[in-house]
């Protein structure tokens, strides 16, 4: 061995069984060879003389390296040399009997990249240089099967390296495609057709498996060879002959069975097509599905009378009504198999059998009304449906616990049943009488059925039942059309033997939920309803999954039924009683937040429903009574523990008091500000003390981040419900809530003074005074001055934070500018922030990446100026404050940023932005007049290369109206860029 094939060798080595560096070593030496101008006369010396596969595939690889690379480059002496060379091994040819290695007798991987190499000289040099390769390949066919795999390889690498259109092409392989193409359909395709009928009819017996590679590659080349090679007589009996004899090899079967598909689904004109069709007489192979159907066989027969079927289809799409009839007649043979394939075969089968279903029910509605025959295909559809969309019973425990494999089992149902449940829809618009027979049917079957019934059943039947009410509108969802009248009654009443299963219970109480609104105009229901959600069907089920989900579904039937449920309150309270106890009680681990969540829709349908007016104020009285006050108790024990205890070593309680706040916050949502503030104060007063019991968890808890969330959004809820009687209770909270100075902490609570200052506006003037200083402090202290860092590492939580606060900080300035508080900008405490907030105005409205921000800074800036720039006496409101708009906001932003070329006219938000600075100007000019237009004129237009004519034209737009405003000013920034031709960049 010498040291090439040593390096070799190393460089392959995958086991880690080499020093690193030797094999580093190994790698660049065969990498030097690689660059020797003999580097192919090397190669193929190898290949003939060394045993190693390793060194073959090594050579054969860098061979096709050195075609792609250097083949221009290369002597016409070399190009023949590796030619012949390679096609002498392709053909099982040594360079002598005694001493070299054929390669034919290597392993697969290494003839198929034997293929790769030859389909690169062809690339090259078929047919100008090398036309014969194909016709001198053809005789040599007759050294045996070795010969007639490697030229299989060879054909089926040429398609796949570059005739194919599976794959994407560079505009250079789709024309070389062309020209090899052309020029195999001149020279020798009738040729190559010929010898594969001659090898398949004379070896199919002795040699089957190579029978079948032949006819694998001939399915791949009759998509472009002339179709009359193959669609004849001779050949055509030969396919059927192979898919149709007993006791065959599978195999080979299937591969004939892939060629009539493959000449199935060869482009051509419709009536040639009908006409192609009907001679292939399909039928004859429908009895062989009932073969074994997890063969090789039985699965190509599925797909070629799914391709079988969707040609029939589209020749019915595109030929005229003589010649549909002769389609819908050959649709109506094949479609009793395509039923059968679709509930036994493989998945991958099913989905494109679901596209020709979909394109089939599409068809059928220009067949109004169905015949008897389509309205047999349409139960047979939705069969097969109901069939196919059911869930495997092996995995009935996992899904039943939900577990990791119960997990993955449901999503990838759920996948799978999407384009199963569009075809539904669609046989329910064309058949809607149809579908609806075939859901009561299954539903009775469903209840009838036996305990140990198939729970996957009864799920597949409510679950069509659920997605037929999706394609119905409202109206008929209310009257009840067709079946409903009986379908929704019977599915209220129903009670399943399988009903503890998970899955079947969640279809269930979803499918309840989708058709109350049938029950809103049917009363009597009502009961019906409430019990399937009260008892061990819903709210009391044994799997917590369910329970959980019940609660949210019972909570939105609430809001849809609120006003007739008055009735049953009492009922409900008490069926609730034990649910709404371990909620609150339960210790549950901090990753089950989102079932606790799920968990507080119970309160929030108590409170839809005790919070109505209709209700008489005693027994609301009494409700809310017994809801909140065992809840406060239940915190002021909790706080009173919590004071002598680490808050860190508990968190279980601090769980509870988490769970208790969201119960009461979803309580609360169910009461309007209207009744507790004007019809019954009382129901007021006891949210006004919950809500000092609940301030009382941020002196306890001042840092718990979790807690300080849930009080906020109280708070938040507290200001919706109690209106302006929340103001005694928001110096303490907003004190407490100003305690944390975090990012994300700050953001909090500036969310909640814009809720306050939207709700209150000039109401909250005092309170706004007292806290925009803090405010301000820290927002000045924590943001960052020169802007955040880009580019790798700065993507980091701490900036997303940093960014989220400067956005929301934005959004509170222009809330107390536009609601009528800019006089708290000017506060006693507040003067010292107002030049630095004005410099950070400008520079935002001038320079901000996001154009919208820019919008809300020049709005702010604009309000301001209305609001300050009215001179009463001779004297300023705001000293200084003219200047500084006339001097720098007028010039830097309305002028100058707008002409840096970063100011994009083809965006749509930049134009709104467009809009608001010419209505600052518009606004600055009423406010100032000719001390606005003087500086203006005079300081910036000359800077920017203004003409005087465009100056003059600019000063009478502006006394105008503002809509030919904008007009003009657009055009006048682009003509000023034209004028300062780059010569001046604004920043």
């Amino acid at each position: 061995m010498d040291d090439l094939e040593k390096a070799i060798l190393i460089s392959f080595d995958e086991y880690g069984t080499v020093n690193p560096q030797l094999k580093s070593q190994a790698v660049a030496f065969c990498q030097q060879i690689k660059d020797n101008p003999l580097i192919c006369s090397i190669c193929v010396e190898r290949l003939c003389y060394s045993k190693l596969v390793q060194v073959h595939f090594w050579c054969l690889q860098c061979l096709h390296e050195v075609l792609g690379a250097k083949y221009s480059s290369m002597s016409p002496d070399q190009k023949a040399f590796v030619r012949k060379s390679l096609f002498s091994m392709a053909c099982f040819e040594g360079i002598d009997d005694n001493n070299s290695i054929r390669l034919l007798d290597g392993p697969a991987y290494i003839k198929n990249k034997l293929a790769q190499v030859l389909t690169t000289l062809i690339y090259y040099e078929y047919p100008g240089v090398w036309s014969s390769v194909f016709l001198d390949f053809l005789p040599n066919l007759s050294r045996g099967a070795v010969v007639i795999d490697m030229f299989c390889r060879l054909l089926n690498s040429l398609d796949d390296e570059l005739i194919s259109l599976d794959y994407p092409r560079t505009p250079e392989e789709t024309s070389v495609a062309a020209r090899v193409k052309d020029a195999m359909r001149q020279q020798c395709i009738s040729q190559i057709v010929r010898a594969w009928y001659d090898i398949v009819s004379m070896s199919r017996n002795s040699h089957p498996e190579i029978c079948a590679s032949v006819l694998d590659t001939m399915r791949r080349y009759i998509s472009w060879i002339d179709i009359g090679l193959i669609v004849n007589d001779t050949f055509l009996r030969l396919l059927f002959e192979l898919i149709l004899v007993d006791g065959g090899l599978d195999q080979l079967r299937g591969a004939a069975a892939s060629c009539v598909l493959a000449v199935v689904s060869k482009r051509m004109e419709p009536h040639l097509k009908l006409n192609l069709i009907k001679s292939l007489q399909i039928s004859r192979v429908f009895v062989l599905l009932g073969e074994d159907k997890d063969s090789e066989l039985v699965a190509n027969v599925a797909a070629l009378l799914t391709g079988y079927a969707t040609e029939v289809l589209e020749c019915y799409k595109r030929l005229n009504a003589e010649d549909k009839g002769t389609s819908l007649d050959l649709l109506n043979e094949v479609l009793p198999s395509v039923f059968y394939v679709m509930q036994n075969c493989e998945i991958d089968t099913t989905f494109s059998i679901v596209q020709f279903l979909s394109g089939y029910v599409a068809t059928m509605k220009s067949l109004s009304p169905l015949r008897e025959t389509q309205l047999h295909h349409v139960g047979q559809i939705l069969d097969v449906i109901r069939i196919q969309i059911q869930f495997d019973p092996v995995y009935r425990d996992n899904l039943d616990v939900l577990d990791k494999i119960g997990k993955e089992e449901e999503d990838r149902m759920m996948e799978f049943r999407k384009d199963l449940i569009t075809l539904f829809r669609s046989v329910g618009r064309v058949a809607p009488d149809v579908t609806q027979m075939y859901i009561r049917n299954s539903l009775i079957s469903s209840v009838a059925a036996p305990p140990e019934r198939n729970a996957e059943e009864v799920e597949a039947a409510l679950f069509l039942f659920h997605a037929f009410g999706e394609s119905l509108s409202d109206e008929a969802l209310r009257t009840g059309n067709g079946l409903l009248k009986e379908l929704v009654p019977m599915l209220l009443s129903s009670r399943f033997p399988c009903h503890s299963n998970r899955l079947v219970a969640l279809i269930y109480l979803d499918t309840i939920t989708r058709y109350a609104k049938f029950v809103q105009e049917n009363n009597q229901y009502i009961p019906l309803v409430l019990a399937a959600f009260l008892d061990e069907r819903g709210i009391h089920h044994p799997n917590v999954n369910v329970s959980r989900r019940a609660s949210y579904l019972f909570m939105r039937v609430v809001k849809l039924l609120k006003a007739k449920l008055v009735p049953f309150i009492e009922t409900i309270l008490q069926s609730l009683q034990d649910t709404i106890a371990q909620f609150t009680r339960t210790h549950c681990v901090e990753n089950d937040l989102l079932v606790a969540e799920n968990g507080s829709h119970i309160f929030e349908a108590i409170g839809l429903l005790i919070g109505m007016e209709d209700v008489p104020v005693e027994k609301q009285t009494d409700f809310l009574s017994s809801l909140l006050s065992p809840l406060c108790q239940q915190i002021e024990a909790l706080l009173a523990n919590a004071k002598v205890q680490n808050p860190e070593e508990s968190p279980a309680k601090l769980w509870n008091i988490q769970q208790i706040i969201m119960a009461i916050n979803a309580l609360s949502k169910g009461f309007s500000e209207r009744l507790v503030t004007a019809s019954r104060p009382a129901i007021g007063l006891m949210f006004k003390k919950t809500l000092d019991v609940l301030l009382q968890i941020l002196i306890i808890f001042p840092k718990i981040e979790s807690l300080r969330y849930k009080v906020t959004s109280f708070v938040h809820r507290m200001v919706d419900t109690l209106g302006a009687s929340v103001f005694p209770y928001l110096p303490k909270a907003l004190e407490q809530l100003l305690v944390e100075s975090e990012p994300k902490e700050l953001v909090n609570f500036l969310v909640l003074m814009n809720q306050l200052m939207c709700k209150f506006r000039t109401a909250v003037q005092d309170i706004m005074e007292e806290v925009y200083p803090v405010i301000a402090g820290r927002i000045f202290n924590i943001l960052p001055r020169d802007g955040f860092p880009s580019g790798p590492g700065s993507n980091t939580e701490e900036i997303r934070e940093l960014q989220e606060l400067q956005r929301t900080v934005y959004t509170f300035l222009h809330v107390i500018a536009t609601h009528d508080l800019s006089a708290v900008f000017l506060a006693p405490k507040s003067r010292g922030y107002l030049d630095p907030m004005m410099q950070l105005l400008l520079h935002t409205s001038c320079h901000h990446k996001d154009t919208l921000i820019r919008k809300a800074c020049v709005q702010i800036i604009t309000r301001l100026i209305k609001d300050w720039c009215s001179k009463r006496f001779g004297e300023e409101k705001v000293p200084g404050f003219q200047i500084f708009v006339i001097e720098a906001f007028a010039t830097n932003c309305c002028l100058y940023s707008v002409l840096d070329k970063s100011f994009d006219f083809r965006d749509a938000n930049t134009l709104v932005l467009l809009g608001e600075i010419v209505v600052a100007q518009k606004v600055m000019y009423e406010k100032f007049g000719n001390d606005f237009l003087t500086h203006l004129v005079s300081k910036g237009f000359p800077a920017a290369h203004c003409p005087q004519a465009l100056a003059e034209q600019y000063c009478q737009k502006i006394q105008g109206d503002i809509k030919s405003l904008k007009s003009f000013y657009q055009l006048f920034i682009e003509n000023l860029r034209q004028e300062q031709n780059g010569s001046l960049v604004f920043r």
